[in-house]
């Protein structure tokens, strides 16, 4: 249910109140008086109100937002179908809106809302590898966690969660091309819709055959976006042809709740240099050569 209101007998002009009445002995508590109206809007059962300002301040995205970012409480959000479905997560498309509202016209976006699953419906079996050299502040969530207990197969869900908006938003910031985040609930995590310039969705880089001018635009692209990962300390950690989204002319890394710590995760240097494998191995194989070695090389030189 929302409201509407309206000022009780005074006309607002220029800032200025006009009373209705003795003027000479003007009540100034009138001009805060409102008459509510009940207004019922009924919503599908794909729909909900707009949740972002029910999340805190740190979990909507990073400021400057683009201009397509909706933040108003009036919005609705759509739910229009599974996007991806994968070992941890699912991720759906969203329609966020809002109906225009006297000089406010009418806006919309599309939103890929990835939402996590607890353990116990999920399969990603490699957990332990990618978060060594994390830690949980919370003590009770740590007992629940290695019990296993309801509680603490939701606070693991939550946790990826929570580490890739964390990663999206620091990447974002370092100009990584990665989606932008718009905001992060419990096990869901919202975030830009990477079309293919025609309304549906961008393909995985697997997915295309690319000219070898364009191919050559890919891989910069791309090793400068694994460059600004690494001077940030982080690799990818899951990075292939199948973890980036192929927009045209330009390339988005996906997937990245397992960015791992090159230095403080024991296994940092094994999962940068897969990463640098499964790359130029694909590079390679549409017929641009690729040195692996090289790539992991340049790579270090951002690290240290």
């Amino acid at each position: 249910m929302s409201f509407e209101y309206e000022l009780s007998d005074t006309n607002v002009d220029s800032g200025r109140s006009e009373f209705i009445g003795d003027e000479s002995q003007p009540d100034p508590e009138a001009a805060f008086v409102f008459n509510f109206h009940s207004v019922e809007e009924e919503l599908g059962p794909d729909q909900r109100w707009s949740t972002w300002l029910e999340v805190e301040r740190g979990c909507r995205g990073p400021e400057p937002r683009p201009s397509w970012v909706v933040t108003e409480q009036a919005a609705i959000d759509t739910e229009l179908g599974v996007l991806k479905t994968g070992k941890e997560a699912d991720v759906f498309l969203l329609e966020r809106a809002v109906e225009a509202i006297g000089d406010n016209p009418a806006k919309s976006s599309l939103l890929a809302a990835k939402r996590y699953r607890t353990e116990e419906h999920r399969s990603f079996h490699r957990s332990a590898s990618y978060v060594e050299g994390r830690r949980t502040r919370n003590s009770r969530d740590s007992r629940a966690m290695a019990k296993k207990t309801s509680h603490g197969r939701s606070v693991a869900a939550g946790q990826w969660a929570y580490a890739e908006w964390d990663a999206l938003n620091r990447l974002w910031k370092a100009g990584v091309p990665v989606p932008y985040p718009v905001q992060v609930d419990g096990t869901e995590l919202l975030m830009e819709f990477i079309d293919d310039g025609e309304g549906g969705a961008a393909p995985r880089l697997a997915q295309v055959r690319p000219s070898k001018e364009l191919l050559g635009v890919y891989f910069e692209q791309l090793r400068n976006g694994m460059r600004e990962l690494a001077r940030a300390g982080l690799a990818h950690g899951d990075l292939s042809p199948y973890n980036v989204l192929a927009q045209t002319e330009r390339i988005v890394m996906i997937d990245l709740p397992q960015v791992v710590d090159i230095v403080g995760n024991p296994k940092g240097m094994d999962f940068l240099m897969r990463d640098c494998h499964n790359m130029a191995t694909w590079f390679t194989s549409r017929g641009l050569e690729i040195d692996e070695q090289e790539l992991f090389a340049d790579l270090l030189m951002m690290v240290f």
